[in-house]
């Protein structure tokens, strides 16, 4: 509990690992330890995170980082939200949009008064109350203009980027701050004879690295926190049954969408991801329904333009790590677990995570406490988002494969069942507070994949059939108006952050 922390050691570099250096060097400038990240060229990075969450923003704010500058350092687009294709069934598809339907009126969710409209035979769907969605369907991006009044919330945006690319970006200015880059592979660790605490790290070439606070950023082998301290990990593919992925980029599309698509597939799915100088696709699948080999030739026939180079084997299993804090090692990125990116989260997990360490750094010592209430918030982080993942595969009318009949029989989480029902009764989405996804993101989802409520909020039949029809037309009216402000998406990130060519078109 004593151990004073004076250096953080990161171990591994990558997304994770510059996310954690250009966090920490950031946010404690005149604080009196040292960061050091330790990252071998010979080993690997997994490299296919591409599309993220609107809490990226914030992260890249909190770094006082310029939207222009990294969008064309990283080759970045904007991202509205997720389109789901063939989810429900063949042939339908729908929008999971950042941001909200319509307006909460009467203390209550604007769903509820659309889940009435829609019991009364209305015919305005959903979306037309959402701007983002709106947005995406005509292939929009901009931002809302000083002096604008319409009474909708401003646009919510994330970003589409090369992951490689933002962990250089992240990386100059990381090594800027003061953080040292060590060029290594990690050979043995050294362990205190009595508490266990991890003291050193051993290089090939000999070089003992110590220090007080480890950061664990070395993928999915865990090299601190498993193979070293044995924290434990828990298999969820009985829920999530996909193990396996196929990513490869093709060339870029002739128009960059503001959106990522994920269609689904005979075996998993297909996620599509546009940047500015290429297209990020891969395949997730689950290897008892399909082999390796044709996943990788299927994904391949399905690609928007020519492939970039042979599609890039990865093999995970669906779960999170029991401990991701244990003595002194915290783990970050795919060393704390995996969840498939399926709603985008593998990003925010480690931008998460660096947070919830800052705001509880172990300055004076490691209080087992501290250390407690962190992996139990991170616990209910990913139960939260695995329930979200389990909810597309089991709300799916599919049969038309093994695969999916599969799915159809998955038990749901207690948690997720309980969602479902409270929704299928009478419409309620009940979102505690520091809860990642909200009210739209649930609706959207339980809409989209034919859930449906058989009731709403008594409140919301407190406006008269005139009344709701009148705002109904305002608030619609009011989505169009604001997004027939915006720019075409391209010719937005022509004007403002267009990329320059890359040299050498390189996998990610």
């Amino acid at each position: 509990m004593h151990r004073k922390v004076r250096k953080v050691v990161i171990v591994g570099g990558g997304t994770a690992g510059w996310m954690a250096a250009a966090s920490l060097s950031g946010l404690s400038q005149g604080m009196p330890y040292q960061i050091e990240l330790i990252e071998s060229d010979e080993i690997g990075i997994v490299g296919v995170g591409e599309a993220t969450i609107p809490p990226i923003t914030l992260f890249n704010r909190s770094l006082n980082i310029d939207e222009n500058d990294f969008m064309r350092a990283t080759q970045a687009s904007f991202k509205l939200g997720i389109e789901f294709v063939d989810w429900k069934r063949p042939g339908e598809s729908y929008i999971h949009p950042f941001g909200n339907y319509g307006v909460p009126m009467h203390g209550i969710y604007f769903h509820h008064f659309w889940l009435r409209h829609f019991s009364q035979g209305g015919t305005l769907p959903a979306e037309a109350f959402n701007q983002n969605i709106i947005a995406c369907r005509h292939g929009r991006f901009g931002k809302v203009l000083a002096g604008d009044k319409i009474p909708i919330d401003h646009i919510s945006y994330a970003y589409h980027f090369d992951a490689g690319l933002y962990a250089q970006f992240l990386r100059r200015m990381a090594e800027r701050a003061g953080v040292k880059r060590t060029e290594g592979k990690v050979v043995h660790v050294e362990q205190h004879a009595e508490d266990g605490f991890i003291e050193s790290v051993k290089l090939a070439d000999g070089r003992v690295i110590a220090g007080d606070l480890f950061i664990d950023c070395s993928g999915f082998r865990g090299l601190l926190i498993e193979q070293t301290l044995h924290a434990g990990y828990e298999d969820w593919t009985h829920w999530l049954p996909c193990d396996r992925a196929m990513a490869v980029p093709c060339e870029r599309m002739a128009q960059t969408t503001p959106y990522t698509r994920s269609t689904s597939r005979e075996a998993g799915w297909q996620w599509r991801i546009p940047l500015q100088h290429r297209t990020g696709n891969g395949y997730v699948y689950c290897s008892q329904f399909i082999s390796d080999d044709e996943a990788a030739s299927k994904l391949l026939s399905r690609l928007d333009g020519a492939a970039l180079g042979p599609p890039r084997p990865l093999r995970f299993v669906a779960g999170r790590r029991k401990e991701v804090w244990k003595k002194n090692v915290v783990a970050v990125g795919l060393a704390s677990g995996f969840l498939e990116p399926l709603e985008s989260t593998s990003i925010h997990l480690i931008q998460s995570m660096v947070a919830r360490l800052a705001f509880m750094f172990p300055g004076e010592g490691f209080d087992p406490a501290t250390i407690a209430r962190f992996n139990t918030i991170a616990r209910k982080e990913l139960d939260e988002i695995r329930d979200l993942l389990v909810l597309h595969y089991t709300a799916t009318e599919r049969d038309d494969t093994q695969f999916w009949r599969h799915c159809r029989s998955i038990p749901k989480p207690e948690s997720l069942q309980q969602a479902w029902d409270m929704y299928e009764h009478n419409g309620n989405i009940i979102i505690e507070a520091g809860t990642l996804f909200k009210e739209p993101s649930w609706f959207a989802i339980f809409q989209g994949q034919g859930v449906r409520a058989r009731g709403y909020h008594p409140y919301a039949n407190i406006p008269s059939d005139e009344e709701l029809a009148r705002r109904f037309t305002l608030m619609a009216g009011d989505v169009e108006k604001r997004v027939a402000t915006f720019p075409m998406h391209d010719d937005y990130l022509r004007a403002n952050c267009a990329a320059p060519p890359m040299m050498k078109e390189k996998m990610a």
